[in-house]
């Protein structure tokens, strides 16, 4: 009977291993797994039969699989899952003395030669459990010297530390030598949780400030909280009314910003009237309102704007409803505040909001200047009776300031539709600002140089990080540069006052055929020598947790266009953008430690699949659902084309490429070379469809993280962002783990760190899961200190 049972069992996957390898094979893919089918087959066959060599064929068929994984992927354990976890526990089914016993019908309970083949298999995976070929070893020597330059030390007073965007800061109390030491502080809930109604992009990303004695951060529904920094008891909240609506797109505030009126105070403006509010907290909110609050108080600055608020609908024309909004923190630089926008990506074909720099007097909220990317030369504050014009690059994420020489750095998106450019006008001011960083006057918003990141983008290449300012020793210059990460994977170094790169650019060709009717595509595409841009995919790359998810990947990869780069056009019968629309670097931007020139990032490597849906004028206006009845966001109303956007995914939701999708680097700038690489994060916590609830088992994948990482002098390295919950600390000089703590929700948000006045360090993270990435939800904030 058991005999029976089996041969039923291997016939049943020898039947579905056939069918789908065959389509596999038909689609020109691997042999293998028709051919294993098969051999399944042979061995239910021969066990129903009641053959001992049965275990011998099946010993054989073990060789060839571990042959081919080798040949296949080599040694990487996480790659041998999905071809050798079934038939690994087929063979041990086979070895175990009572199969044995039956199939051979005498005492004997060993088969030698299955017997040893599964032994040694054993052997090897647990061998293989202490070997990984990801991680790059490697030091970072650079000796710590005082850079000169504004860093963030006893407080955190700007999104990134300082208005140069490093996520750096001088305080050294905490180091690599006593990170293992770190207990929580304190904890505080803000009370701002996702109810039913909210948006599915609801997140909790705040980098908290460290300012005026006080601790402030903003919630997902633009809340501010100040904080008492060593006891996270509250100070004051601004509660506005929460507008719950699921048609928003983004609902987050990564960040408020601090400005203080008596350090702007210039000589020139000594005799002014003082201002109602000398400190002020300024928050740009989802539904595209600027608001300055009294930093001691929380109350409103009267004089500021109307009642403390501006409009950011000003001049704009007519706005769909949350077509515009600001999900990042506003610039403070000198007298000015400064913001960009955001606004809903694919929604409209045209008609969509400007993408115009704004900058307004920090304590009248007057409009000082404006910056165009239709009309650049026209920086003079705009009539009150005029609009700026529609659908122009955007700059979504956070800006940089160099208030040493005056400029301003604006990291420029596309415009929306994202992955259209049909109707683009490749002469227009528009096309020339589209994902291009902009250096501004700070005091005049006029031009001084653009670089562009992406040439006519086609795959929504935003540059959404904040770039770094810092100076560099580079081949034995003294250079002061601006780091510039990008989605595809680019980390461009530039000279920050004239725009040229100091790491090379090559320009290289790319894909130029398909696509639908009437696209255009760049010839070339800019990749710098510092880049994380991912290895092209191969069938071999498709990955699951089974042969059968496995097998559906590669059939995926076959039957979608991929040219082997990350510019693949996006066609009607669908595409694999890799690296896909969350880029390899996104929000979280990276770290720079100027005193000992190395920078810290996170990149991601995750691929998608764009398809594009014809429209016609009978749908110009339809909502298009996917097949579980799901509206898709990228629907571009009277466009050409919607487009619907989703992961390389099995049917069990996990990714179709393999391990890692989340790695921490380290570069030493002064030579541009990676010096060590390690996987980042686990899959505890998981939000699995093929589980019940969330995985509990932490395997060291390597996890997506969005948020970025904080860099201190005490050499050690803060993260949290990964879909895992925790918290964790590594040396900067060599990526070692050295402290981890698991949170109560995912912490997909930059850290920052400040001295107390009780002369402790404290370094404190937002926790609060994204709605996207699902991880856990939450509202907390956690701060940590050395016991």
């Amino acid at each position: 009977m058991l005999t029976k049972l089996t041969s039923v069992v291997f016939a049943v996957l020898g039947v579905a291993l056939l069918v789908m390898g065959g389509q596999l094979l038909f689609a020109g893919g691997s042999p293998f797994y028709a051919l294993m089918g098969l051999g399944l087959l042979i061995t239910a066959y021969l066990l129903l039969k009641k053959r001992p060599v049965a275990l011998s064929f099946y010993a054989v068929l073990m060789w060839i699989t571990v042959v081919w994984i080798i040949w296949e992927v080599g040694f990487d354990k996480w790659q041998w899952i999905p071809r050798g976890d079934v038939f690994g526990v087929l063979g041990l089914w086979l070895a175990l003395p009572w199969t044995v016993r039956a199939l051979t019908g005498n005492a004997r309970r060993f088969h030698p030669f299955l017997g040893t083949t599964v032994a040694l298999m054993i052997a090897l995976v647990i061998g293989l459990c202490f070997y990984d070929p990801v991680p790059q070893e490697g030091t970072i020597n650079n000796a710590r010297v005082s850079s000169g330059s504004d860093v963030a030390a006893q407080d955190w007073t700007a999104y990134g530390g300082t208005s140069n965007g490093q996520r750096f800061s001088a305080l050294n109390q905490i180091t690599k030598d006593n990170v293992k030491d770190l207990e929580v502080a304190w904890s505080y809930h803000t009370g701002d949780v996702r109810k039913e109604g909210d948006a599915s992009e609801y997140t909790f990303e705040a980098t908290p400030l460290k300012a005026n004695g006080m601790l402030y951060l903003c919630t997902p529904h633009n809340e501010i909280h100040a904080l008492d920094p060593e006891t996270g008891a509250v100070k004051w909240k601004h509660t506005p009314p929460k507008d719950r609506s699921y048609l928003q797109q983004h609902q987050t505030c990564r960040g408020v910003s601090y400005f203080d009126s008596a350090a702007a105070q210039t000589a020139a403006n000594a005799s002014q009237e003082p201002a109602l509010c000398r400190k002020r907290i300024f928050n740009a909110t989802t539904d595209a309102q600027l608001i300055a609050l009294d930093a001691d108080t929380g109350k409103a600055c009267t004089d500021f704007g109307t009642n403390g608020v501006v409009d950011l609908h000003a001049n704009m024309g007519e706005v769909r409803p949350h077509a515009l909004m600001q999900t990042a923190a506003p610039l403070v630089a000198g007298k000015l505040v400064i913001v960009g926008g955001s606004v809903m990506d694919n929604g409209f074909n045209s008609g969509n909001p400007s993408g115009v720099i704004r900058a307004y007097d920090a304590v009248t909220g007057r409009l000082v200047w404006n910056f165009d990317p239709a009309n650049p030369e026209q920086t003079q504050p705009i009539a009150a009776d005029k609009n700026y014009p529609y659908d122009t690059p955007v700059a979504w994420g956070t800006l940089s300031a160099d208030l040493k020489n005056g400029l301003v750095y604006v990291p420029f998106g596309n415009a929306s539709p994202d992955e259209l450019g049909i109707e683009r006008d490749a002469n227009s001011n528009t096309e020339k600002f589209r994902d291009a960083l902009v250096a501004l006057d700070l005091n005049t918003g006029a031009f001084k140089w653009r670089y562009q990141s992406s040439n006519h983008d086609l795959w929504d290449r935003d540059n959404p990080s904040q770039p770094s300012l810092l100076d560099i020793d580079y081949q034995g210059k003294k250079q002061p540069v601006v780091v510039l990460p990008t989605k595809t994977g680019n980390l461009f170094v530039l000279n920050r006052l004239t725009g040229e790169p100091v790491y090379p650019v090559n320009q290289v060709p790319v894909s130029t055929e398909g696509g639908v009717l009437g696209e255009k595509f760049a010839p070339t595409q800019p990749v710098s020598s510092l880049n994380f841009i991912p290895q092209p995919l191969t069938e071999k790359s498709m990955w699951g947790i089974t042969p059968f998810d496995q097998m559906a990947c590669r059939l995926d990869f076959k039957s979608l266009r991929y040219d082997g780069n990350p510019w693949t056009p996006a066609t009607e019968q669908g595409a694999i953008i890799f690296p896909g629309n969350i880029g390899v670097f996104n929000w979280g931007s990276v770290a720079v430690d100027p005193e000992r020139q190395l920078l810290i990032a996170s990149p991601v490597r995750l691929a998608y699949k764009y398809t594009l849906i014809k429209r016609t004028p009978e749908t110009a206006t339809e909502r298009k659902f996917t097949k579980d009845g799901q509206p898709y966001w990228n629907e571009n109303f009277h466009g050409d084309y919607a487009i619907h956007i989703q992961q390389l995914a099995s049917s069990l939701g996990i990714p179709c490429i393999a391990p890692p999708w989340g790695r921490l680097v380290g570069v030493d700038l002064k030579t541009g070379k990676t010096e060590w690489l390690r996987r980042v994060g686990t899959t505890k916590n998981l939000n699995t469809t093929f589980l019940p609830g969330r995985f509990p088992i932490g395997f060291p994948m390597g996890m997506v993280a969005h948020g970025g990482p904080l860099a201190t002098a005490g050499d050690v390295v803060f993260h949290g962002a990964t879909a895992d919950n925790f918290f964790r600390a590594y040396d900067s000089t060599t990526g070692k783990l050295l402290w981890e703590t698991e949170l109560e929700a995912g912490a997909q948000a930059t850290p920052s760190t400040f001295m107390g006045k009780d002369g402790k360090q404290y370094v404190v993270i937002a926790a609060g899961g994204h709605g996207s990435l699902g991880t856990k939800d939450g509202d907390s904030v956690v701060a940590f200190r050395l016991k």
